[in-house]
């Protein structure tokens, strides 16, 4: 078992990993053109074949060697769900679940270290992000109301209720043709229409959306903080084991880690003061 896990948690095997979930990747991608399925249709299905077999044993080896402790990592969770998913037969009424086996490709984000901590990000951030989606959705409710009241008469087609008002307003903030399609029509009209969709935009385009990505940047540095602090004490872990530090450098370590939060708080403070003294 040891061995088998030495082999599993090997750097050089979990290269090996991603590279075939790349080169399934490629299969499934080739299996969708008629031209190449025509002429290497039998070797890419055994190639699929023999690459989905891979992933089964890999997945065995890793359940057998973790035991229980394998179902408590999501990423684990989420790579059982997928070559589950993959090993339906595709045929007859379930001929649909061909399209998922594309989902092996998403192995690639259990497998890379780097992205884990994006999606871990993402997915620390939802909270934040529903309380943005929530005041947003405020707002259009707000705005499509006046829109409707405004325009709904003159122009049926874009403000004629609530649903089309959203619709329009969603597009207005996208910024994609506004300007001729939505505002100079109406401004032709109504000359001052643009003291309603000047503001609307600054405040949905310019801030609204600009919170999602205040909110996901703050977590994904949430998320790299975390990784450097596991990764510093996993280091300092194998030094103890092999008697490479000592109590003084324990000691020293835990200095240097008090100083770099101290730094980081006084920077936190700097920024905010300098934000005040602008004010």
């Amino acid at each position: 078992m040891k061995t088998l896990q030495k082999l599993l948690t090997n750097p050089r095997t979990e290269k090996l990993i991603v590279g075939l979930i790349i080169l399934n990747a490629l299969v499934l991608g080739l299996e969708t053109s008629d031209i190449v399925m025509e002429k290497f249709g039998p070797l890419l299905d055994f190639l699929d074949q023999a690459l989905l077999a891979f992933f089964v044993v890999e997945l065995v080896a890793r359940m057998a060697i973790f035991g229980r402790a394998f179902w408590r990592d999501a990423w684990n969770v989420f790579d059982f769900i997928v070559i589950t998913i993959s090993l339906i037969p595709a045929t007859g009424p379930l001929q649909v679940l061909r399209a998922l086996r594309v989902l092996r490709v998403l192995r690639v984000i259990s497998a890379v270290p780097s992205l884990r901590r994006v999606v871990g990000g993402l997915v620390s951030s939802l909270p934040g992000m529903g309380s943005i989606a929530l005041l947003l959705l405020l707002l259009f409710y707000v705005f499509s109301v006046m829109a409707t009241q405004l325009y709904g008469r003159e122009f049926p087609d874009l403000f004629g209720d609530m649903g089309k008002s959203a619709f329009t307003l969603f597009a207005v903030m996208t910024l994609e043709g506004w300007v001729d399609g939505v505002v100079k029509p109406i401004m032709e009209k109504h000359p001052y229409a643009w003291l309603f969709f000047i503001p609307y935009i600054l405040i949905t385009t310019f801030a609204v959306l600009n919170l999602f990505i205040a909110v996901i940047v703050n977590a994904m540095q949430s998320e790299h903080d975390k990784a450097q602090k596991e990764e510093e004490a996993r280091d300092l872990a194998e030094a103890r084991k092999l008697g490479q530090i000592s109590a003084t450098d324990e000691l020293i370590l835990s200095e240097i880690r008090a100083l770099r939060a101290e730094v980081k708080a006084l920077k936190g403070g700097g920024a905010k003061s300098k934000g005040k003294a602008r004010r």
